[in-house]
């Protein structure tokens, strides 16, 4: 039966929803920037008729302070600084990591051109003998091209992100003035900026690379899309140096500003008379956004070249049927416009008005977004699957239906959304978890770390157990397939996370303070949502991978049983730890020299603690990106060369067993350790907001429980925001790398087993 969607129809859908992205995005960006940070010239004068918060008398209305012109003065001076600091780190880490890529992208360039000898003559298909296909001189090339468009498109996304994030976060500041509903739109709109762009540039550049590389390869389908998935190699590696990197830098400065500011002297979260303040502000830019960009990016690019190679070698493939083949590519554009309506309801149709409406607000993007999908994914699969075909599947051809296929991805995007909310029940500060976890604080630190932990291996159990069973590419896709409004919500965290900061630090009244502060809270818990999200997206992308890689790599089944294989087994399984290790170390050593430079500055400059002397924020912008570049590298350089060095010496079976180690090892690790991370954030948060009267015993700010709850957030901070998110970069990027280079792992690979 033939398909509904014509190839023409194909060519022109994807493009166009990506092009409505673009423009949808820009239109936000345009919104947003209608908030002024300039002060405004005729305002009245700000004379003796003010009061302390800087509200004329004749302004009653509860917009606080509009005419206050040295506020608007201060934010746009801390914006500044914060918008400064990000740009000059991700400036210095780019410069490295375009060393590495230059590096790396000769290296595919070698190794994939050796697997026939560098010979420029047509090879018969390894699927199919009896065709020709191109050399693999040419998938070497064109895999080096793709893994650079990846990886400059990875760094793009992290970049704009990180752009928009600094512009808005005194915008919505200000908007704080006038009230939670217009702040909050301020915030969700720019997250929204960046989840569109990011959606909408990987799958226009994805798709243009498919048609360029299609120019040459003409029938050869197997072998452009095996070199396709250089694309999402470069998008992943890039991400792993944008979350290691960044996630370092955020700690470093978070732990060292907390352990001085809050524990030693007092003073509280965001204080302008803390040195690491700026540094603090900067970090979740760079490791919230930027790294959160770029890992997401990696994502999407990943499960689209996973479904593409494994479609490539099925009956899509072999009858050269473009619309079936593009199907991963197709849900990604509906999943853009259905974000698009789904933005709507929170920035135009309904207006939130008081403070307990926000995180409903969040919830229900992320419903409405995955109802609208499952009908578009239902359509999709109507017009663009022929009613029946047949699936790679270890060596065989499986025969489905497309109403099976459109099951998958479903139940993938079903499964992130359920992953979703039972990571906010074990992560958010109204349901019990979490209040355990605070009431634990009353005996000390010890027992809240006891009791964190405890909850995070729980709630790893029930999600992984809903998952496992699925695992497909297609699964992946659909989880991804909201991406748009994920990223919306995981952006507008961090950007109110540094309004509140400015507001602190602008010396704005107590109540804006609060206005931000429950805009950031709601951000908590969906950032939580978000990195589950991202773990179980990584989880069912590697495994899609891992079969892609068993595909080509011609390995019929994996016998955990050969000692080939159980060797594989045991150094996958401990690599997360490793490399877990390595990131929490790391963060440990560049917070150490934090905390002694802020010491440094509150004993040595005369009058900081008294506010009348300002600190030094710049030395400790430096500290941090100093610490993080240098410390990303080694976890960085155990991901990429594992797979390389396992591959080369120990040849495909051993590599296998690797992959299928660190994968279940990595999930579980990551799953609890962003968990345990934010029960502890919230439960400090829980304390000090003292919203219930059970909040209200466990004391007021700086009470012993509450210092309790400090040093548990303080440890979870690395392991929510460094360890937890980098580990699901692990899982993804050794699978995507071994697929990238299976042909020569597959035809030179195992030496030492060749020697003897």
């Amino acid at each position: 039966m033939a398909v509904l969607l014509s190839t023409l129809a194909t060519e022109i859908v994807i493009p166009v929803a990506a092009v409505v992205g673009i423009v949808f995005s820009l239109v936000q960006w345009f919104l947003v920037s209608l908030v002024k940070v300039t002060p405004e010239r005729n305002a009245p004068p700000s004379g003796p008729n003010s009061n302390k918060n800087g509200c004329n008398d004749y302004l009653i209305e509860e917009e606080e302070g509009l005419n206050d012109q040295n506020v608007v003065v201060k934010c746009a001076e801390i914006q500044n600084a914060i918008s400064e600091g990000s740009t000059s780190f991700l400036f210095t880490m780019y410069q490295y990591v375009g060393v590495f890529m230059v590096v790396f992208a000769i290296l595919i360039f070698l190794f994939l051109g050796s697997v026939e000898g560098f010979s420029t003559k047509s090879q018969p298909c390894t699927y199919d003998a009896a065709k020709t296909c191109k050399p693999a001189l040419a998938t070497a090339i064109f895999s080096t091209v793709a893994f650079v468009l990846g990886g400059i498109t990875s760094v793009l996304s992290g970049f704009l992100g990180m752009k928009i994030a600094t512009y808005a976060n005194a915008r919505t500041t200000l908007e704080a003035r006038k009230g939670v509903g217009k702040a909050f739109i301020t915030a969700f709109r720019s997250g929204a900026v960046m989840g569109f762009l990011l959606a909408a540039n990987g799958l226009l550049v994805l798709f243009i690379t498919i048609n360029l590389f299609k120019l040459y390869y003409g029938d050869d389908w197997e072998g452009l899309f095996e070199s396709i998935t250089g694309y999402g190699l470069g998008g992943s590696s890039m991400a792993l140096f944008g979350r290691v990197g960044g996630g370092i830098y955020t700690k470093a400065a978070d732990v060292g500003a907390d352990l001085v500011g809050k524990v030693e002297r007092n003073i509280p979260e965001d204080d302008p008379r803390n040195p690491a303040v700026i540094a603090d502000n900067v970090g979740d830019n760079v490791g919230d956004i930027a790294g959160m960009g770029s890992d997401l990016f990696g994502s999407y690019a990943e499960s689209s070249c996973a479904a593409l190679v494994v479609a490539s070698i099925s009956s899509f493939g072999i009858n050269h049927e473009f619309t079936p083949m593009l199907y991963p590519l197709l849900i990604s554009s509906v999943g853009i416009i259905v974000c698009l309506i789904t933005t709507l309801f929170a920035t135009d149709f309904f207006e939130i008005k008081a403070v307990k409406e926000i995180e409903p607000a969040l919830k229900k993007q992320l419903i409405i977004s995955t109802v609208l999908m499952t009908i578009g994914i239902a359509i999709v699969s109507w017009i663009a699957l022929p009613s029946s075909f047949t699936i790679f599947n270890f060596g065989v051809q499986k025969v489905v239906k497309n109403w099976q296929l459109f099951l998958c991805v479903a139940v993938g995007l079903w499964a992130g959304l359920i992953i979703g909310f039972v990571t906010e029940y074990y992560t958010s500060n109204a349901y019990s978890p979490v209040q355990d976890v605070a009431d634990s604080c009353r005996t000390g630190a010890a027992t809240n770390v006891i009791f964190g932990l405890a909850l995070g291996y729980k709630s790893h159990f029930v999600s992984f157990s809903f998952a496992a069973m699925y695992g497909i590419a297609v699964a992946a896709l659909g989880m991804l397939s909201t991406i748009a409004t994920g990223l919306a919500i995981d952006a507008y965290g961090p950007i109110s996370d540094n309004a509140g900061g400015i507001a602190e630090m602008a010396g704005m009244s107590h109540r804006i303070r609060e206005r931000t502060d429950a805009l950031d809270a709601a951000g908590n818990t969906t950032a939580a949502i978000g990195k589950g999200f991202a773990i179980g997206s990584a989880a069912l992308v590697s495994l899609a991978l891992f079969g892609a890689f068993v595909s080509r790599a011609a390995i019929s089944t994996v016998d955990v049983l050969t000692p080939k294989v159980f060797i594989g087994l045991i150094v996958g399984a401990m690599l997360p730890y490793w490399f877990s290790a390595m990131t929490m170390k790391s963060v440990g050593s560049a917070a150490l020299k934090m905390v002694e430079e802020v010491r440094r500055q509150f004993n040595t400059i005369p009058g900081l603690m008294e506010g009348t002397a300002k600190p030094d924020y710049a030395t400790c912008v430096k500290i941090s990106t100093d610490a993080s570049i240098k410390e990303m590298i080694p976890p960085g350089a155990l991901v990429i060369l594992t797979p390389l060095i396992v591959g080369t010496f120990f040849g495909v079976e051993t590599l296998s067993g690797v992959l299928a180690g660190s994968l279940v090892s990595g999930v579980q690790i990551a799953i609890s350790a962003s968990n345990t991370g934010g029960a502890w954030d919230n439960a400090k948060k829980y304390i000090e907001a003292g919203a219930s009267e059970h909040a209200r015993t466990l004391g007021p700010k700086g009470s012993d429980p509450h210092k309790a709850a400090v040093i548990g957030d303080t440890i979870g901070d690395p392991l929510k925001d460094t360890s937890g998110p980098s580990l699901n970069i692990l899982i993804k990027l050794m699978a995507v790398e071994s697929l990238v280079f299976a042909p020569f792992f597959a035809t030179h690979g195992g030496l030492l087993f060749k020697i003897f």
